[in-house]
């Protein structure tokens, strides 16, 4: 079965934690020992798993993939978000994540982000454990 976690960007880029809401699912799922994995269901959104503790790192990140990839008006995609959709392919769609003990096997500084690249918006991130 997949389950769905709603995402709410309030900007055109930022990176939102996760965490909570996939262990959330995974507990639910009483799944022991598996896999859960994730997938963003948008091509101008992404997931990623980095540092969870120190909030620049994903600041940090956010600022260099807008200097890496800008918002470039002589993009040919009529809708002006072509940025958004090389960032999505850059960071990836999606995740998996080993479940051991009915938990996520997570480093200590690692938690789980939406990344947006074109907000604000509602989201979806499809979630299956197994």
């Amino acid at each position: 079965m997949v389950k769905h976690i709603n995402v709410t960007s309030r900007s055109r880029t930022e990176f939102i934690d996760i965490t909570e809401a996939v262990r959330e699912v995974v507990k639910n799922s009483r799944v022991t020992s598996g896999v859960c994995h994730l997938f963003v269901l948008h091509t101008t959104a992404a997931i990623t798993i980095n540092e969870g503790a120190d909030p620049n790192v994903m600041r940090d990140m956010n600022g260099f993939l807008n200097r890496l990839v800008p918002t470039d008006p002589y993009f040919t995609h009529a809708e002006g978000n072509s940025d958004a959709h090389i960032k999505s392919t850059l960071v990836g769609g999606s995740e998996t994540i080993f479940i051991d003990e009915g938990r996520l096997v997570l480093g200590t500084w690692q938690a789980i982000y939406f990344c947006e690249f074109d907000g604000p918006r509602q989201r979806k991130v499809s979630v299956k454990v197994v």
